[in-house]
């Protein structure tokens, strides 16, 4: 007999599993749950017993293997079902049903708004946003630290659906003086009427960012330039409007600077970064409600 046949799984066991990876410790988990840390150690052992497998590596802070990750998807699906179905009971909704989500910050920063905005008149229900880049968002449903995700990538997570929600443009933009003064410098190093680009500074959102030096290389610059890391969306546009670098910005942060004549564009060329938006395949109503709220977002806010 195949023994995850006879696998038991008590709710309080993935509820401790949940606060182990959302607070990093045994310790924090004990205090979350009200209970003593050799209770949470209790759970999580007699977790591991039943699936034959180490679910949470002991470290700092503490993280779950492989093996608990597929349990920690499991644990927040229940969760959310669970608060659900309190509610449709007659038992009333939870104090507080979350909903994990990962989103860009770009996103975060522009028509993903409207989302909070509807989210604020929903009783009972908390977001909590994972701000990830849309390339890499993916992962956190994969390690089932989050319900749904804005990505780039359009290949559904296994045990997820996806559908495109449309593009973010990105223009190449900075100040006039910084334009002004690297045109300048071109034009001395005997170039033609265009900017130094292979050493004028830019401005990246961390490391993941490639949208810059993805414009460089189709411009055919191979060398780097220095290049400053501004970690925020509302500070990497502030920089740039500081003349600290040149940087791409979305279009919906772009078109007041261009028409106050704060910031230029440095060439016509943009960048359309494709947005799909990927959720568990659940039948709960919370999550069908957020991706209507995606949905009605992107719709009338990205490229279509």
């Amino acid at each position: 007999m195949d023994p995850a046949q006879d696998l038991e799984l008590p709710p309080a066991q993935l509820a401790t599993l949940i606060a182990i990876a959302e607070l990093g410790s045994f310790d924090a988990a004990a205090r979350h749950l009200r209970v003593t840390p050799s209770a949470v150690s209790q759970r999580i052992r007699a977790l591991e017993s039943a699936t034959g497998q180490v679910l949470v590596a002991r470290s700092t802070p503490c993280l779950p293997t492989a093996a608990g990750e597929v349990l920690l998807r499991l644990a927040r699906q229940t969760r959310l079902l669970h608060a659900e179905a309190r509610e449709a009971l007659g038992g009333g909704r939870a104090a507080r049903t979350e909903l994990a989500v990962a989103v860009n910050a770009d996103s975060l920063a522009t028509w993903f708004r409207a989302v909070l905005a509807d989210a604020a008149g929903w009783d009972g229900v908390a977001l909590r946003l994972h701000v990830e880049d849309q390339a890499f968002s993916a992962g956190l449903l994969r390690a089932g630290d989050a319900l749904a995700a804005v990505t780039s990538d359009p290949v559904p997570v296994q045990g997820c659906r996806a559908e495109a929600l449309g593009a973010m443009r990105y223009h190449p933009a900075a100040t006039p003086a910084f334009a002004d003064r690297w045109r300048e410098r071109a034009r001395q190093a005997g170039g033609a009427d265009d900017y130094d680009w292979a050493r004028m500074p830019l401005v990246v959102f961390n490391e993941k960012d490639d949208l810059q030096h993805e414009l460089l290389r189709r411009r055919g610059v191979a060398t780097v330039p220095r290049a400053h890391r501004v970690p925020t969306s509302a500070d990497f546009h502030a920089a740039i409007r500081l003349g600290l670098g040149w940087g791409m910005l979305p279009e919906a942060q772009l078109l007041g600077d261009l028409a106050a004549g704060r910031l230029v564009t440095l060439t016509d060329a943009c960048l359309d970064v494709p947005l799909h938006w990927q959720r568990w395949r659940l039948d709960s109503p919370l999550l069908a409600r957020l991706t209507d709220a995606v949905r009605t977002s992107a719709r009338a806010r990205l490229r279509r």
